[in-house]
């Protein structure tokens, strides 16, 4: 064996490994997203794995119990609805009729179970109207300064 066959070899030994490293690595870190009619026409084949779930908060379907901390809602992509069930506090975007996504697992006889959800919001920018807020009241200071009560 010659001395550039024993290096193409060891290249090309490196290069695998690494592709094999790569493609573990990512499919081990990509969570897949769903809407509720492929959740549905997939059925209990889902059950139990981790993926996320995108579609609009059906309106008239969040209930939020502030002792436990346990928010129930439903999600829709227009054709099919899917009960989502979370424990913790929603982010600030989150609300009914918005987009929303939902990261956790479907059970097989229960709703959703979210461990994260994620809100989606309007892609347009609408600057304040002459009246309404200033970039002022934005930026204000965490305390106040000594001496001054």
């Amino acid at each position: 064996m010659t001395k550039r066959t024993k290096l193409l070899l060891g290249g090309g030994l490196i290069i695998v490994a690494l592709a094999y490293l790569i493609n573990s690595g990512i499919r081990e870190a990509s969570v897949y997203y769903i809407t509720p009619s492929e959740l549905k026409a997939k059925g209990k084949a889902v059950s139990d794995q981790s993926f996320r779930l995108g579609g609009m908060v059906v309106p008239g379907s969040l209930h939020w119990e502030p002792q436990t901390l346990k928010l129930t809602f439903r999600l829709t992509d227009g054709k099919e609805e899917v009960a989502v069930e979370h424990i913790g506090s929603p982010p600030d975007l989150f609300k009914e009729g918005a987009g929303a996504v939902v990261e956790g697992k479907c059970t097989a006889d229960g709703p959703f179970r979210s461990s994260m959800i994620m809100a989606k919001h309007s892609e347009e920018y609408t600057p304040p109207k002459d009246g309404e807020g200033s970039a002022k009241h934005i930026h204000r200071p965490l305390a106040a300064p000594q001496g001054v009560q």
